[in-house]
């Protein structure tokens, strides 16, 4: 068996769901700071995550929702979903933000599970606040080992495509280390680079290795 594990914001998707919900807010500038400073590694994951969500505090879950299911994908994410699946892969996203956009895009793109943080509201009404499954730096690695584990897949049988800081703990555990229009820090620990904004890039690669 094989895994390939993708990022979602900058990876799948293109841009930063969570800019794109503080635009509604007059937050994007502020928020977009605060994710180039943690996926350049030069903040803490968990607490930027917390930051940026608390500024999101009073924006409607119904408006979140309908941001969230027109989210433009990554050129060829889904002829490279597809090319994976039919090449033998289990594909799964991990994102450090929302089930709001990975459940739908995922179902969309025919990706086998999605592991993300949930918002949390009252009366459908954000709180500021965020839990879930990949709060911290380390959290894609840890559930990484963990599907490796239940699924049987080697470390030499498993893909991971990223561009941040935060994807820096699931390369680990990753043969192939794809670094997608990525920020320095994850350059140098790829065992691959794509600098043009087309995923198909990919399945080149996996045809290569």
């Amino acid at each position: 068996m094989k895994l390939a594990v993708f990022d979602f914001d900058s990876t799948l998707m293109d841009g930063e769901t969570i800019d794109f919900l503080a635009a509604q807010l007059g937050f994007e500038e502020q928020v977009a700071a605060i994710t180039h400073e943690a996926m350049e590694g030069r903040l803490d994951f968990f607490n930027a995550l917390q930051q940026r969500v608390k500024l999101l505090k009073g924006l409607e879950m119904s408006s979140v929702d309908e941001i969230c299911k027109s989210l433009p994908l990554i050129n060829g994410a889904k002829d490279t979903i597809d090319g994976l699946k039919n090449r033998g892969y289990t594909v799964v996203c991990f994102s450090g933000g929302f089930r709001n956009a990975t459940a739908p895009a995922s179902e969309y793109l025919g990706i086998d599970a999605d592991f993300s943080n949930t918002l949390y509201d009252i009366d459908g009404v954000l709180t500021g606040e965020v839990g879930g499954e990949m709060m911290f730096g380390s959290s894609k690695g840890e559930l990484l080992t963990r599907l490796q584990s239940l699924l049987g897949i080697e470390i030499k049988n498993t893909v991971a495509i990223g561009d941040g800081a935060n994807d820096l703990s699931m390369f680990v555990y990753a043969g192939t280390k794809i670094a997608f229009c990525a920020k320095p820090i994850l350059r140098e620990a790829a065992t691959h680079c794509i600098d043009i904004k087309d995923l198909r890039k990919v399945l080149e690669i996996v045809d290569s290795i």
